[in-house]
């Protein structure tokens, strides 16, 4: 995992307005003072770590400085899930200090395999309960959606059960080989423009009144969860003996696709990223003209990024980066956009437009697969380390998406040995 950002929040970056505007998408590999580098070791011992610090001064904010200790408890292990192809296993994982939020981690993996099992992890919109009609997985206590099924007054009910199945396809997906590992955001931060609660006031300095404008937002926290999901999956190796560590996925959709790939650029644990349809703030450019804007979600979501962002909402042009460079956060690694022919508010083509501006700093590696400059027509995978992928439909995560996921998995990893 890449290091805590101890100290960077006093560091000097010049104001919004003292930025110099860029129209077009920055060149990655140009340092802020102008230098530009010239090597894989420049690339790697100093101009990733500036843009790591860059995005979360100007965009995402902080994480915390400091580690956090991740203890976990096995609720329930049932060996016998999906009639005997899977184990399922129901976590709790304690992070830090106590009282604060704890994760109810979900874990399914599958029994026949040759190997420990790659695994695909990401954050569920509704809970737990609603990838999967079981009624042994409780329903959380957390806030949800209203907009989720069952959900009343930001609560699930016994409705709830198995919403989401076919968003999730986590059957289909252990029929492929690979294990699963699933948590409800709302066990981090619940998606609302309020930081009193969630685990953002655990990290609140003694004394401190008002939010920083560098002080992290809710994808940030989101991430934050990943990580500590990940330091389990990690480190856990008397319960997780059936996973393998080396090759973790993150997936997510929409705003939690923004949230996976943040996570991955910050944490080179993470072997591979899908973000599907994560738009605006995630894969999509932040100068982009198509679809949402800068101002728009900042208006829309004030709470998902750092305040210094919306500085940027009437300037995009002054960010001293785009959304290329987090995806370039990632090289060597393998990053998949997915991605709708209606969900023109993801803006896929400005999605592709940022792959092919990521192409130099993946040619640093000797990476650059991506083998196309036009965008491929729908239902055609580009599986490179730099993937594309778009469907017919619209604004949505579906069975037919879980197994483009695992076809790209497949060829990063290696199909699972079963």
């Amino acid at each position: 995992m890449i290091a805590p950002s101890a100290g960077l929040a006093a560091e000097s970056f010049p104001p919004a307005n003292d930025l110099p505007a860029h129209k077009g998408l920055p060149d990655p590999l140009v340092m802020l003072d102008g230098e530009r580098v010239a090597s894989r070791a420049d690339w790697q011992e100093r101009r990733r770590p500036e843009l790591r610090k860059l995005f979360q001064h100007y965009m995402y904010g902080y994480f915390p400085a400091t580690e956090t200790r991740v203890a976990a408890h096995v609720d329930l292990e049932d060996e016998n899930y999906f009639g005997g192809k899977a184990t399922k296993r129901q976590v709790t994982l304690s992070c830090g200090k106590a009282g604060m939020p704890k994760i109810n981690l979900l874990v399914i993996v599958p029994n026949r395999r040759q190997e420990p099992a790659p695994v695909f992890l990401g954050i569920n919109f509704c809970g737990n309960f609603a990838v999967l009609d079981d009624k042994q997985i409780p329903l959380t206590g957390a806030w949800v959606y209203d907009s989720c099924a069952g959900g009343e007054n930001n609560r699930p009910t016994e409705a709830s059960r198995g919403s989401q199945a076919n968003d999730w396809s986590v059957e289909q997906t252990i029929d492929r080989g690979y294990a699963v590992a699933l948590f409800h955001a709302a066990d981090i931060d619940p998606d609302k423009p309020d930081f009193t609660d969630g685990i953002h006031p655990h990290f609140t300095t003694t004394g401190q009144s008002e939010r920083g404008d560098s002080d992290w937002g809710t994808l940030a926290a989101w991430a934050w969860g990943i990580h500590r999901v990940v330091d389990y999956l990690a480190t856990d190796r008397d319960t997780n003996k059936d996973i393998d560590a080396r090759r973790i996925a993150v997936v997510g959709h929409s705003r939690k696709g923004k949230t996976s790939l943040l996570a991955a650029a910050f944490d080179d644990r993470i072997a591979l990223a899908i973000p599907l349809q994560a738009g605006c703030g995630g894969t999509a450019p932040s100068r982009g003209t198509v679809g949402e804007s800068v101002k728009r979600i900042n208006d829309s979501f004030p709470h998902w990024f750092c305040d210094e962002f919306k500085k940027f909402n009437d300037q995009p042009e002054r960010l001293p980066f785009d959304q290329h460079c987090l995806v370039a956060m990632m090289a060597p690694r393998p990053v998949l956009l997915a991605n709708a022919v209606e969900d023109t508010w993801a803006n896929p083509a400005g999605q592709f437009e940022v792959l092919q501006a990521t192409r130099p700093v993946y040619k640093l590696y000797d990476a650059d697969d991506l083998g196309e400059t036009k965008m491929p027509p729908p239902g055609k995978l580009i599986d490179g380390k730099l993937g594309y992928y778009i469907r017919d439909g619209e604004h949505s995560m579906t069975r037919g998406d879980w197994k483009v996921f695992c076809d790209y998995a497949d060829k990063h990893f290696g199909k699972p040995k079963q």
